[in-house]
């Protein structure tokens, strides 16, 4: 018992207490900030070495939602124009509203018009969720399957993952959407009952990561599915994600 007790003190309390109160851990990268410190001229080593081509020069803008955040841009950068920040709300329901601008540092945020109440009204206080990977290298289900474990505990708030789709209430989709995946990702949409809401989870999934050049993927079908909701991350942080879901429920 006395070495329980040890090993208890130890290691304290491993639990969140409120994850919508808690940041980023130093070593996860969260939303990145542009400054609006000049660049030196003719310089677009961060466009040049980005290896998903989100970002963009004149004035430098990074499309988060294609950034795997490796960090090359913030290294190569002879200014430190761009800074990776542990901020862990970087998610919208609007691509647009993803896209990070030169010298504005304002919060993400939702775009209202396209709440869709419908959804929130059904969904209360209790959210189902199925799961389908398509394409992923397993690095974002292994982040969402840590959100539901003793330390996040995202079931407190009433949000899970189940075998079923027909007992969901909505579709979380991960990786770049591959063409041998497009059968899972439509059947299992088509299963969940209506109203339902879609989430894009990770940056292969919101934007094609890596792979968006790929003649294998097939994401044309995003726009029948109309996402109510896209997180990106390179793998996403189970902070983000039930932060994410939260906030739009709040909205």
């Amino acid at each position: 018992m006395f070495e329980h007790l040890k090993a208890f003190i130890h290691h304290g309390k491993r639990y969140i207490p409120d994850p919508t109160k808690s940041v980023l851990p130093s070593i996860h990268t969260g939303k990145p900030v542009i400054s609006s410190d000049k660049c030196s001229e003719n310089c677009n080593q961060c466009s040049q070495i980005c290896p998903t081509q989100a970002i963009q020069t004149n004035p430098v803008t990074i499309q988060l939602y294609k950034c795997v955040f490796c960090l090359e841009c913030q290294h190569s950068c002879p200014v430190n124009k761009i800074k990776f920040t542990n901020e862990l709300r970087i998610f919208s329901n609007s691509l647009k509203k993803l896209t990070i601008v030169e010298g504005k540092n304002e919060p993400i945020e939702f775009d209202a018009e396209k709440i869709r109440k419908d959804v929130v009204k059904k969904v209360g206080r209790a959210l189902r969720l199925r799961l389908v990977s398509a394409g992923s290298c397993n690095g974002c289900e292994l982040e969402l399957g840590a959100s539901g474990n003793v330390n996040f505990d995202m079931s407190r708030y009433g949000i899970e993952f189940l075998a079923s789709p027909r007992h969901c209430d909505g579709l979380v989709i991960t990786g770049p959407i591959t063409e041998n995946n497009i059968d899972s990702v439509l059947l299992t949409y088509q299963a969940i009952p209506e109203p339902k809401i879609v989430i894009l989870v990770g940056s292969c999934a919101t934007g094609g990561g890596l792979f968006q050049q790929s003649p294998a993927l097939i994401r044309q079908i995003i726009e029948q599915l109309k996402p109510d909701l896209y997180i990106p991350g390179c793998p996403i942080h189970p902070l983000t994600f039930i932060n994410g879901i939260l906030d739009y429920l709040k909205k």
